[in-house]
């Protein structure tokens, strides 16, 4: 078979198969095309189909069992290979006591500077929520959000000084994809402010953007004062384990 081809296939089996998770085609723990059909309806060697299941198993999107198939795997478990965690559990853990105080909570127009992280047109009504959470009253992060009230129109009614915004979205919008960047940079006056550091204080900024079965859910910007926190992960190179938070 020409490489070329072999290789267009195998995108358009992978690509077939992750919309249709997406959308909902498979919900999770549902049994998907064996090998052999999807053999058939690409008209595909099985090495190629192989293939595309191999990634996306590997990718947390499916899950295999030897002699009886592949399953769409738990949206959170999909995700977690990237470790998105509740701050109030990560300051929990080390014995500590978490605080979240809320700044802001309203319904805004989205702005044309946040359009694109969000997914969303700009002028579009959006919520906006700004905390700022403690860890045994020292500000540990400043947390700048903004919310897609179609995925989840309830946001301006919960507790956010009770319950952190990650553990409600997990809740009602399970996450499915998610993109992030990470940068050393300065607050803006109003987080330095909130923070009680100073305006030229070093910082870890994570801009992250997370989507659940296709739709656009949050966008948030989190600033650590660098001093007070430090980023930590572990890697795996069994993918059974990388999803296993």
């Amino acid at each position: 078979m020409n490489s070329g081809k072999s290789t267009a296939t195998y995108l358009r089996i992978k690509d077939h198969l992750q919309d249709g998770l997406a959308v909902g085609r498979w919900p999770p723990g549902a049994q998907m095309p064996s090998e052999a059909e999807l053999v058939a309806q690409f008209g595909a060697s099985r090495m190629t189909v192989g293939r595309a299941v191999r990634e996306l198993q590997a990718e947390g999107f499916v899950e295999r069992v030897q002699g009886v198939g592949t399953f769409a795997a738990q949206p959170y478990r999909a995700s977690s290979t990237l470790t998105i965690r509740d701050i109030h559990t990560e300051i929990s853990e080390r014995g500590r006591r978490h605080a979240a105080r809320v700044k802001l909570v309203r319904e805004e127009p989205l702005p044309a500077r946040v359009a694109p992280q969000l997914g969303l047109p700009a002028g579009a009504r959006v919520f906006h929520s700004v905390i700022v959470h403690f860890e045994d009253e020292v500000a540990l992060l400043c947390e700048d959000r903004w919310v897609n009230p179609e995925v989840v129109p309830n946001y301006l009614d919960v507790d956010l000084a009770k319950k952190t915004p990650t553990e409600y979205l997990l809740e009602v919008a399970p996450l499915w994809k998610a993109n992030y960047s990470i940068e050393a940079s300065h607050p803006t006056r109003a987080e330095a402010r909130w923070l009680g550091i100073p305006a030229d204080a070093p910082c870890l900024v994570i801009q992250r953007r997370t989507e659940s079965k296709g739709a656009p859910v949050t966008s948030v910007r989190m600033v650590y004062p660098g001093s007070r926190h430090a980023l930590e992960g572990a890697f795996s190179a069994d993918a059974s384990e990388r999803r296993g938070r």
